[in-house]
């Protein structure tokens, strides 16, 4: 979805009481409650990257109503590789996620990085 691929399919994936924590001062930091909310910000990550963000899952430990994944990220923009290293924390109910943590590892380089995003408009992004 974050390449540009249809929202429909994750929006399946989100309870509707959904809430969202995105932690920061980042242009994308916030709690989004909801799922329209939170499609909200995921199509506007997917525009500040400029269709063009990379998201490659390393790990995954899942129990009955909790999953956490280890992830990277990344958006070329301007020649320039962007990248952030986050856990995302997500709680399930009903076979639904019904509550998401985004967890950067470097909390001070994540926020960077979504700053630099949002500044380039991932012009030149590939």
């Amino acid at each position: 979805m974050y390449a540009g691929g249809p929202v429909e399919p994750v929006a399946e994936l989100l309870a509707a009481d959904i809430v969202w924590h995105v932690p920061g001062s980042s242009p994308i930091a916030g709690e989004y409650r909801g799922r329209e909310a939170v499609l909200d910000y995921f199509t506007t990550r997917r525009r500040l990257a400029g269709g063009a963000m990379k998201i490659t899952k390393h790990a995954e430990l899942a129990g009955t109503d909790v999953l956490v994944q280890l992830a990277d990220g990344s958006v070329t923009s301007n020649g320039e590789e962007i990248a952030w290293r986050t856990a995302g924390v997500y709680r399930v109910a009903g076979g639904r996620i019904a509550e998401a943590w985004l967890v950067p590892l470097e909390a001070a380089a994540f926020d960077e990085a979504w700053m630099r995003i949002a500044a380039s408009g991932a012009q030149g992004a590939t």
